[in-house]
C-alpha cells in the first residue's frame, strides 16, 4: 500500500471511530458531520470528501462493524456442520459484536423511535447479508437432514439472535448476580436453540464449560 492509500486509510478508520464515539453519546439525530470531523482531529470538508452525508457515515459504521462476522460466514465450505458447533462459534462472533458496540447498540433501541426512516433503513441493509448467510448455511443444514424442514428459518435466526441481544442489554443495565456467567449464557442460547430445532429426538446433553 502506497503512502497516500495508507494515509487514506488511516483517516477512515478515524473519521468511523469518531462516528461510533459521536452516535454513541449524541444519537442518531444530535450527531453531526461536523463534530464527527472534530474528533476525528479533521476538517468537516476531509469528511465529505469520504462520505457525502451524515446517512453515509451510518452506512459505512455499519459495514464496518459487520465485517468481521461477514468474514467469519464468507467461506461456508469451511463450516464444520456440527449444528452446535458452528452456532455457538457464530454466536461468540455476534456477542463480541454486541459488547464491544453496546453503547452504539444501546444508543439506537433506546431513541429508535427518533430515527429518521432512511438510518433505520441503513442499519437493516447492513446487517441482511450475515442474516441471509446464516439462513442459507441453516437451510443446507436442513438439507442434510440435521433441522427439521418445518423449522421457519428466517424466525429462528431472529430469535436466536433476539436472545444475544436481550442478553447484552442485561448485562449493562443490571448489576444483580445471576448465578451464571456471560459464556455460560450463550451456551445456553444455543442449547436451547438446536433443541428446538434439531432433528435429534434427544439432543445430547453436554457438562457446561468452566467459568
Amino acid at each position: 500500500m502506497s503512502r497516500t492509500n495508507r494515509s487514506a486509510a488511516e483517516t477512515r478508520d478515524r473519521l468511523l471511530k469518531a462516528a461510533i464515539e459521536v452516535f454513541s453519546t449524541e444519537g442518531y439525530v444530535g450527531a453531526t458531520t461536523r463534530e464527527i470531523a472534530r474528533v476525528a482531529n479533521v476538517s468537516e470538508v476531509t469528511l465529505f470528501r469520504r462520505f457525502q452525508s451524515k446517512e453515509q457515515v451510518l452506512s459505512a459504521v455499519a459495514r464496518h462493524i459487520t465485517a468481521l462476522r461477514t468474514e467469519a460466514l464468507a467461506h461456508q465450505d469451511e463450516w464444520t456442520y456440527d449444528l452446535r458447533r458452528d452456532l455457538l462459534h457464530y454466536a461468540k462472533l455476534h456477542d463480541d459484536t454486541l459488547e464491544e458496540y453496546e453503547a452504539l447498540f444501546r444508543m439506537f433501541i433506546g431513541e429508535a423511535h427518533r430515527h429518521p426512516t432512511e438510518a433505520l433503513e441503513v442499519l437493516q441493509q447492513s446487517f441482511l447479508p450475515l442474516r441471509e448467510k446464516l439462513i442459507s448455511y441453516l437451510q443446507t443444514c436442513v438439507e442434510r437432514g440435521s433441522i427439521r424442514p418445518n423449522v421457519d428459518l428466517p424466525l429462528a435466526v431472529d430469535q436466536l439472535t433476539g436472545m444475544l441481544l436481550s442478553g447484552m442489554i442485561r448485562r449493562h443495565v443490571s448489576q444483580v448476580n445471576r448465578g451464571y456467567s456471560r459464556k455460560r449464557y450463550i451456551e445456553g442460547c444455543v442449547d436451547l436453540w438446536v433443541r428446538g430445532v434439531s432433528t435429534a429426538a434427544s439432543p445430547v446433553s453436554r457438562t457446561p464449560s468452566p467459568e
